[in-house]
């Protein structure tokens, strides 16, 4: 059976995109699918696709593209169909009417479903006899623009079925469209198993994930935290996503005092490594049209607190089984839910083992099989007819003139390339995983290892990659014919120079060296691990890039001084942390250092407090940073002098999972009188690109002047900017350079109490 999907843009994001993929590549393993895409806007789509389903773009709007379509005259003209707003949103016009209507007129598939309502109406339009025409629901019932709602509900009369994602929203349908006779069917979203580790429910951790939107209502969210920190101070946040919100949120957090517990961690290249991060996941939507996070948390073991809002968490969670559903809008009633699982353990690892066998039934194979059950009974009920002989003709000539082309361009890739070509193409893609011992398991998929031995090296990024700057292991064999090549880097065999490493495959039969992509980095067990006993410190971090490559980050210093706490108030900041590779001697008094960038001459001391051999805090005044500047905007890094004339040891964060603190673990600034007559200025703790502590001072001035205008903490343009200075970019002064200029410099530092 010949099945296409009508999908606005598979090149694109997004739950609709995603849920499709996964329906697709199910049924791809007992039928011919295909998914007809009406926009092409990348080379290839952002998704994992089955290699099992064809992708067919009708509309090329790539601007590099050969033949693409940005020139052509019915481009952004008004659609004859669509209506106005769906049509704004989607990109539909003369052309899409052109295109889709030429498709749906020539193809020989048995079953064509569309995946929102511009597609519903062209379906229902230009649609033909001989295949099933299936239209497909993605959100609620009533939460379309009243146009939009009226014209799908006005082609959903042509139809032969039309799917929801839950039960809730197929009985509104069947209720609402009683009088057109088309069978409503809810047919839930597909979830494949994540590949990844499940959570053991140990670390105190809360995960939320998504679209930072209004529907979202992640405000409601950190208003519930505030009280879930307030009794369980030891317990985190962390919010995945991007979105409009996140200036709000930001607000928000920063207002309630939780900077130092809710986390805005930004996009991640996969959830279902965060979820299994968590001990709990938290949904405080308005209206879920089904819940895909749920599922995925579920997946993942992670048992989940969500408000019962219409409709999908009712219809995923088991209330007291494998999750909580706690009142919709309700951030008291999110924060009981929260504090009863963090304080009932037995019961959080029960709900979380149940959330995994009970969130097998979204296995894309059952969803597939619920597909095929409704194909089977619209067919014997109302069969189609048959294709017209011309079509299937046609397509059989497209089909194999297709095979063709492919067939001539691997011939064409591989001429002339002599061994590396009768080898094949070298792809190495990898799974990264650390151990409970802090080793990284590296697993490289074999189909894109073609050959008899390989090495896996890792080089500093921006060394000559020789010496010390290259580590190279070999890979060992699959031990069977679905096993991958495997590779273990031990972290107390390896002492790593500090810095970001990248990994590549070398092929020992030609010497054939590729870079290596990362399908999933599994970083849980780095947040129970401890450091190791003694000196140097060292600590590693496997992460994904932003061009899907595999890299790691290390930190390699004779001593550490890991900020646990920051607390900022409106005259100060005060941190508790603990010291690694080094000690606190009996009866000598460390002190804080704070080391201004452009003059270092101008540092200054204040106290410490320790306990033991290795726990330290300390509160630094704004009001000192203030007397001790020349009223410019500067940049102070702190670090602490273990006895006078010692080596600095810098503060930071750096122990657990997170790469790049500056952009998640971000502070308010404080207001203060400016060091000019009549100026403001602000300070504010931040981590640097390398996750060490300073703070920074910026004037009214300076805002006026476009230095940090416009640009909240943590956004990306003030990441570049001060990871361009903290780098060492050209005409700037580093971190290195600031503390060494600090210990060469003999005048005395002031002290402050």
């Amino acid at each position: 059976m010949k099945i296409t999907f009508l999908l606005q843009n598979a090149y694109g994001i997004g739950g609709t995109v995603r849920a499709t993929f996964n329906s697709a590549g199910a049924l791809a393993e007992r039928h011919d699918v295909e998914i007809v895409s009406v926009w092409r806007t990348h080379d290839r789509p952002t998704l994992p696709l089955s290699r099992k389903v064809r992708l067919r773009p009708l509309i090329d709007k790539r601007p590099h593209a050969p033949r693409g379509d940005l020139d052509h005259k019915l481009l952004g003209e008004p659609t004859a169909l669509v209506p106005r707003v769906e049509a704004a949103g989607a990109g539909f016009d003369a052309l899409t009417d052109q295109r889709v209507a030429r498709f749906l007129g020539r193809t020989d598939a048995d079953v064509v479903v569309a995946t929102r309502p511009g597609l519903v109406v062209y379906l229902a339009e230009f649609g033909r006899g001989h295949y099933l025409r299936i239209g497909q629901e993605h959100r609620v019932y009533g939460t379309h623009e009243p146009g939009i709602r009226a014209a799908q509900d006005a082609a959903i009369a042509s139809l032969d079925a039309h799917t929801t994602v839950t039960e809730a929203d197929a009985v509104v349908h069947r209720r609402e469209l009683a009088s057109t006779g088309t069978p409503i069917v809810s047919v839930p979203n597909a979830s494949p198993l994540p590949g990844v580790g499940p959570s053991d429910g140990a670390a105190p951790l809360v995960i939320a994930g998504g679209r930072l939107i209004p529907v979202k209502r992640y405000g409601l969210l950190v208003d519930a935290f505030a009280t879930v920190a307030a009794a369980h101070p030891g317990w985190k946040l962390r919010i995945y996503g991007r979105g409009p919100k996140h200036a709000a949120l930001r607000a928000r957090i920063d207002e309630l005092g939780l900077s130092d517990h809710v986390f805005l961690m930004g996009a991640t290249p996969s959830l279902a490594t965060e979820w299994a991060k968590g001990a709990i996941a938290a949904v405080t939507s308005r209206e879920e049209s089904f819940g895909m996070t749920i599922v995925e948390a579920m997946q993942c073991g992670t048992p989940v607190v969500a408000t019962d809002c219409p409709h999908g968490p009712a219809e995923i969670i088991r209330d007291g089984e494998d999750g909580l559903l706690v009142r919709s809008g309700d951030s008291a009633a999110v924060a009981r839910g929260l504090i009863r699982l963090i304080e009932d353990t037995d019961l959080r690892r029960s709900m979380g083992a149940a959330a995994r066998r009970n969130a097998e039934r979204y296995a894309p194979e059952h969803i597939a099989r619920r597909y095929e059950e409704l194909i089977a009974d619209l067919r014997a009920s109302s069969p189609p007819a048959p294709v017209p002989l011309g079509l299937r003709m046609a397509a059989g000539a497209r089909r194999a003139g297709a095979a063709t082309r492919r067939a001539l361009g691997r011939t064409v890739r591989t001429a002339g390339r002599g061994r590396s070509a009768s080898l094949g193409a070298l792809r190495p893609k990898a799974a990264c995983s650390v151990d409970a011992a802090g080793d990284l398991v590296v697993r490289l998929d074999r189909a894109g290892l073609p050959g008899g031995a390989f090495t896996l090296t890792a080089t500093r990024r921006g060394s000559a990659g020789r010496g010390e700057d290259l580590l190279a292991v070999p890979l060992r064999p699959p031990e069977s014919d679905e096993a991958p090549w495997t590779a273990v880097l031990e972290r107390r065999a390896h002492r790593l120079a500090e810095g970001r490493w990248d990994f590549h495959v070398v092929r020992t039969d030609d010497g054939v060296r590729r870079r290596v992509a990362s399908s999933t980095v599994e970083q849980r067990d780095l947040l129970g691990l401890k450091a190791l006993p003694g000196a140097p410190f060292r600590w590693w971090i496997p992460y994904t890039t932003v061009k899907n490559n595999l890299s790691l980050r290390t930190w390699r210093r004779p001593a550490h001084a890991e900020a646990h706490t920051l607390a900022t108030g409106p005259a100060s900041c005060s941190v508790e942390g603990t010291l690694y590779g080094a000690e606190f001697a009996e009866g000598q008094r460390p002190r804080l250092l704070a080391v201004p960038r452009r003059d270092p001459s101008a540092a200054f001391e204040a106290d410490v407090t320790t306990s033991g051999a290795d726990r330290f805090r300390f509160r630094l005044p704004y009001a000192r940073v203030l007397d001790a500047g020349d009223g410019e905007p500067e940049t102070w890094d702190l670090a602490l002098r273990l006895s006078p004339g010692g080596e600095p040891v810098r503060v930071g964060r750096v122990i657990g999972d997170v790469v790049d603190r500056k952009r998640t673990d971000v502070y308010p600034a404080a207001q203060a009188p400016g060091g000019r007559a009549g100026a403001t200025a602000s300070v504010r703790p931040f981590f640097t690109a390398e996750n060490d502590l300073a703070l920074a001072f910026r004037t009214s001035d300076a805002a006026a002047d476009g230095a940090y205008a416009g640009r909240s903490p943590g956004s990306p343009d003030s990441v570049t900017k001060d990871a361009a200075v903290l780098m060492g970019a050209p005409g700037v002064v580093t971190a290195d350079t600031v503390l060494k200029s600090a210990r060469a410099s003999s005048r005395p530092s002031p002290t402050v109490t």
